[in-house]
């Protein structure tokens, strides 16, 4: 009777978890094809490489493009270093009882539950007032010159945002070297960073590009937290520095929902636009999802 009972629990969470992925699957389907039907006509090469116009009525998103990729290069950069440092202090040098590192991993839970909006906030506080207002004082400008929205404190902004994905994933890709390597190292007489150097971080390097490319993905995608750091609502021409205001392919996906004055023209650049959002964030996610089958295959050739 028992043998039985649980039987008839284990099919019924099964019928449930794929009744629950093939909802997921469904949702998705019904969304790209409606993205598809909208917008697939309209993705051409001169709207690819063409600016806005007509009030956003017309023209291209080459601006957006432009801007989204600027952002996201100076979000890697920022992030990346940053990231793996954390990473390879926490697993590689902080003894099993510091305090220090327990207080690090905390704060990157927390960190990683925060509202993207909230991380708008702070970097309207912190960035361009505090930082940006700081050196408009020390530069001695009388005008707002750093203490304004731009694409330095949005990319900035969002690198705080995509932190906690690269110290997870560097972390998971350091645990995964395994310690026979290190022990190996050790024993011929290298040092603990020159075997950091020369056989666990060259080990987890597929593991941190992983984790670089969904922080990348995630932060493409994002726009609350550049609504009040560096996006603006229609600007054709492209930032000319990192204090410059930018376009942003998602802002510019809400501006043409919401704040157009003809909602019926420019349904198709809406459709359009999110279509190379979803194109941009896919290619991302596949990119991570190549590198990930990758280093299986060589753990598993090696072991």
């Amino acid at each position: 009777m028992k043998h039985a009972t649980r039987r008839a629990v284990g099919a019924t969470f099964s019928s449930l978890t794929g009744l629950a992925a093939i909802l997921i699957i469904v949702m998705l389907a019904v969304i790209l094809l409606d993205v598809l039907q909208g917008g697939v006509g309209h993705v051409t090469w001169q709207f690819l490489t063409e600016p806005p116009s007509d009030g956003m009525m017309g023209g291209g998103i080459f601006p957006a493009l432009y801007g989204t990729a600027a952002l996201t290069l100076l979000m890697t950069l920022a992030v990346m270093p940053v990231g793996v440092f954390t990473a390879v202090y926490l697993h590689e040098y902080a003894p099993p009882d510091s305090r220090m590192a327990r207080w690090v991993r905390v704060a990157v839970v927390n960190l990683a539950g925060v509202p993207s909006i909230v991380f708008g906030l702070f970097g309207l506080g912190f960035f361009i007032h505090f930082i940006g207002g700081g050196l408009d004082r020390a530069l001695g400008y009388q005008e707002l010159h750093w203490a304004q929205p731009g694409l330095l404190w949005a990319s900035l902004t969002l690198a705080v945002l995509t932190l906690p994905v690269v110290i997870v994933s560097t972390e998971e890709a350091l645990r995964a070297v395994p310690l026979d390597h290190r022990t190996a190292s050790l024993a011929l007489g290298a040092t603990q960073s020159q075997t950091l150097m020369r056989v666990v971080l060259p080990g987890a390097l597929p593991g941190i590009l992983t984790g670089a490319v969904l922080a990348v993905s995630r932060g493409a995608g994002e726009v609350a937290p550049i609504l009040f750091t560096g996006a603006a609502y229609f600007l054709p021409d492209l930032p000319s520095s990192l204090n410059s205001q930018f376009m942003h392919l998602g802002y510019h996906t809400y501006v043409l929902a919401t704040q157009s004055p003809d909602v019926e023209a420019t349904r198709p650049l809406l459709y359009a636009t999110v279509l190379v959002l979803l194109l941009l964030t896919f290619a991302l996610n596949l990119v991570a999802v190549i590198i990930r089958t990758r280093t299986r295959r060589k753990a598993a050739n090696a072991y």
